[in-house]
């Protein structure tokens, strides 16, 4: 009987020990507040506030670099960015410079909606199109 009780102890203990393991372990892996601060400024996020750990993530209100104020949340080992409405990680500067280098002119109307930019530009032959540009490369993914 108290072999028993023994074996049992030292299990107990040792799933004790590697249940506090694990626990070291992920919280070794977490980003730091400063490596998510400059994660998410390295993404073109600006005015990164009020950035808190809670309820297993990292939580943000920032500037996205179309201009929309955001609240974001941050997957702690990760560092996915999750903010609450589709933002571009390219700003319209980018986006006007990008059209230019692929061969467009005139570039003008540049905006930003449903997770995409659009533009309306002078093609290389010289006729007017409408544009929609990827708001992560600024490569034109359509022309009208």
């Amino acid at each position: 009987m108290k072999n028993r009780i023994a074996t049992l102890t030292f299990a107990l203990a040792a799933g004790a020990l590697s249940l506090g393991t694990c626990g070291i372990a992920m919280a070794q892996q977490a980003k730091t507040q400063p490596q998510v601060q400059s994660e998410l400024t390295a993404q073109g996020y600006t005015r990164v506030h009020d950035l808190e750990f809670k309820d297993g993530m990292w939580r943000a209100k920032a500037k996205s670099a179309d201009g929309k104020h955001v609240k974001l949340r941050i997957d702690a080992s990760t560092g996915q960015v999750y903010p609450d409405e589709q933002v571009s990680h390219l700003s319209k500067s980018d986006i006007e410079a990008a059209l230019e280098t692929q061969g467009y002119t005139h570039v003008h109307d540049v905006d930003f909606d449903d997770g995409m930019w659009k533009a309306k530009a002078k093609n290389a032959a010289g006729n007017r199109v409408k544009l929609k540009v990827d708001a992560t490369s600024g490569k034109v993914i359509g022309i009208e």
